[in-house]
């Protein structure tokens, strides 16, 4: 039966993935795969044979007609991304949708996502929250900030290394120096690290030690 699997992969250790995301990846005929070659790690370590496919933010528009249409044909087809659940901050949003118009299966694993960990050992509030991904690098970007700052409910960001000091810097600037901030990098790797306090002083920490890896920003609702 023609079918479209959306399998998370680990974020860090790759211990995280689950026995039925591996049965899966080896029993459908083709995997699309946001980087070929960090998925072929992953194969490596747990005997994934199955054939690798390039889909990503830059061909997604360019190929969808092809991969839908060999669903079509009956064909099961898995996504995966790099690193955490397709669809999240990831490429897999037009496929899914693609397939749900043309009546494909659509079975999504629940599996890793970054902000999940990082919300739940912030010490902020879990109850109501809003998830805002990468905020815009240029236009636009003030504009969510002043936005956000009015927010009630915990926010969560994602930060690349390169801009989490102004981003930083931007929150003490609209949500003010004293709001409360975690900030998770590394999830489940080896040096996973873990920061809470106000805005000003994580901007101060990361000041002055130079930021690695990917970030999520979990910032306290306006109260």
């Amino acid at each position: 039966m023609s079918k479209l699997y959306i399998i998370p992969t680990p974020i860090g250790n790759l211990e995280d993935i689950t026995l039925r995301a591996i049965r899966y990846l080896k029993e459908v005929g083709l995997v699309l795969a946001e980087d070929t070659r960090t998925s072929k790690k992953l194969f490596s370590r747990f005997e994934i044979e199955t054939p690798l496919s390039s889909y990503h933010m830059h061909n997604e528009h360019k190929v969808l007609t092809k991969f839908i249409n060999r669903i079509k044909t009956g064909e099961k087809i898995a996504l995966i991304s790099d690193a955490g659940t397709p669809g999240i901050s990831d490429p897999g949003f037009l496929l899914v949708r693609e397939c749900i118009a043309q009546e494909i299966e659509v079975e999504c694993l629940p599996g890793p996502t970054a902000f999940v960990p990082a919300l739940v050992n912030s010490g902020i509030p879990t109850e109501k929250f809003v998830f805002e991904g990468f905020l815009p690098i240029k236009k636009g970007r003030q504009t969510r900030l002043k936005l956000l700052s009015l927010e009630n409910r915990t926010i969560i960001l994602y930060e690349s290394p390169h801009r989490i000091v102004k981003t930083l810097s931007q929150i003490c600037e609209y949500f003010g120096e004293e709001r409360k901030v975690s900030i998770s990098r590394e999830i489940s790797k080896i040096y996973e690290e873990n920061n809470r306090g106000t805005a000003i002083e994580l901007r101060t920490y990361f000041e002055n030690n130079k930021p690695k890896g990917e970030f999520v920003i979990v910032i306290e609702g306006k109260r």
